[in-house]
């Protein structure tokens, strides 16, 4: 019994671990714009991660053959070029926890664009999932208060929709063939990394200081939200039942949420506080984990 407890206890460990690396992320993400542009720091931040995994590649002695080459690159480009670099666009205006959690919405528009794009047809549970997301999403957004932000706003839940967009490409890739998730991961990266930074080059952004607070945020998201991270993530999901790990996704945005409040004083209003619990609910729902405890 102690010989399988230990491995699922350091799951457990693993998972926290990882949402505390991740919702920190956001707030870095935020301060980090005091010192660089958005996609100057996206691209310095997925080209030195992508190095990072290619070095693990290495290390553990895989290929450095990449996966088939148009979908890998069509992965990167939603899932790390428009994902991150319209998240990090976002939070010029709007708050880390804000878009945090308007970025994690990303379960429920990949239960739709798996129907569209994998046939996978949604269930009653996915729908009901999908309206308290809808109402969660009015609550946060109060559009009855002219919508704060409508341009941060719209980038947030876009970059979401892409990110959707490159999770259902990669699991229909993985259906297709056969590879490690690390030389995906790496691949990708670069793909994306590439994009970011032609965006960079081509779009007018403030110079980069390049003094200690920007070096120190540079390589917190180098190795410790793009590396250490992904790699903690890998052990929780051979180790946890897919149901346990998929609450991940609902830790990071509210542990987000709970940082920015504490770090960067955005206190979330009364409304922001129900779509939160609204949003929970949905993810619950699409994510099944009562419904597969009880069967």
């Amino acid at each position: 019994m102690s010989s399988s407890s230990s491995p699922r206890r350091g799951a457990v460990l693993a998972l926290l671990v990882t949402i505390l690396v991740w919702a920190y992320s956001w707030v870095v993400m935020k301060q980090v714009l005091a010192h660089a542009g958005p996609f100057n720091f996206a691209a310095l931040r997925y080209l030195l991660g992508a190095a990072v995994l290619f070095a693990a590649l290495l290390i553990s002695r895989q290929s450095l053959r990449p996966p088939p080459l148009l979908p890998t690159i069509l992965i990167g480009l939603c899932q790390t070029a428009a994902f991150q670099g319209l998240e990090q666009w976002a939070l010029l205006d709007g708050g880390a926890g804000h878009v945090a959690l308007l970025a994690y919405t990303m379960p429920f528009w990949a239960v739709l664009l798996a129907w569209l794009l994998l046939g996978e047809r949604p269930s009653r549970r996915h729908w009901l999932g999908l309206a308290l997301a809808a109402l969660g999403l009015l609550c946060i957004i109060e559009p009855w208060h002219g919508m704060g932000s409508v341009v941060s706003t719209t980038l947030a839940i876009a970059g979401g929709v892409a990110w959707a967009a490159g999770t259902v490409l990669s699991k229909r890739l993985f259906r297709q063939h056969t590879f490690s998730v690390l030389s995906l991961t790496a691949w990708q990266m670069l793909a994306g990394g590439v994009a970011l930074a032609v965006v960079a080059l081509a779009v007018p952004q403030r110079p980069i200081d390049w003094n200690w607070a920007f070096i120190g945020a540079l390589a917190y998201s180098v190795v410790m939200a793009s590396s250490l991270a992904w790699w903690l993530w890998s052990i929780v999901l051979q180790r946890l039942p897919t149901t346990v790990a998929s609450l991940c996704s609902l830790g990071v945005p509210i542990v987000s949420v709970l940082l920015a409040w504490l770090i960067l004083h955005e206190q979330p209003s009364m409304m922001e506080i129900v779509g939160i619990a609204l949003v929970l609910l949905g993810l619950v729902a699409v994510s099944g984990v009562g419904a597969r405890r009880r069967a």
